[in-house]
């Protein structure tokens, strides 16, 4: 069996790729912005947080745990945002199966700020 390209269509490659890829990741963050308050609140949090750690007496790497513990609460709100897309795109009616991938997806960002809230009171206190 020869390996055939199912996609016929020519893909951009390289420095092409990456850059529309990064387009197509600053479209998503800007309707992030525009469409989910959670992510608005997060972003004004990481806002806060970075001038907030350069007032310790702590080290650089600990500087950027505390700052990457909060980036990690923003990444885990875009993978919860994308699973709640899916999950609509796939059908708007109640299942048990979409509720509980929706509360998963929550479950992920409760998570992640749990660690961001234990790195920091680690690390400051």
């Amino acid at each position: 069996m020869s390996e055939k390209n199912i996609n016929n269509k020519k893909q951009p490659c390289g420095i092409k790729r990456i850059y529309l890829a990064s387009l197509n990741s600053l479209s998503a963050f800007k309707w992030l912005y525009k469409n989910e308050a959670s992510f608005r609140q997060e972003l004004l949090l990481l806002l806060i947080a970075v001038p907030i750690t350069f007032l310790f007496n702590i080290s650089v790497l600990e500087q950027v745990i505390l700052i990457l513990a909060i980036i990690f609460i923003i990444f885990t709100e875009v993978i919860n945002t994308a699973i709640e897309a899916v999950v609509d795109r796939v059908g708007l009616e109640i299942h048990p199966l979409s509720g509980l991938a929706k509360d998963l997806g929550s479950a992920a960002v409760l998570l992640s700020m749990v660690i961001a809230i234990s790195l920091w009171l680690v690390i400051l206190l």
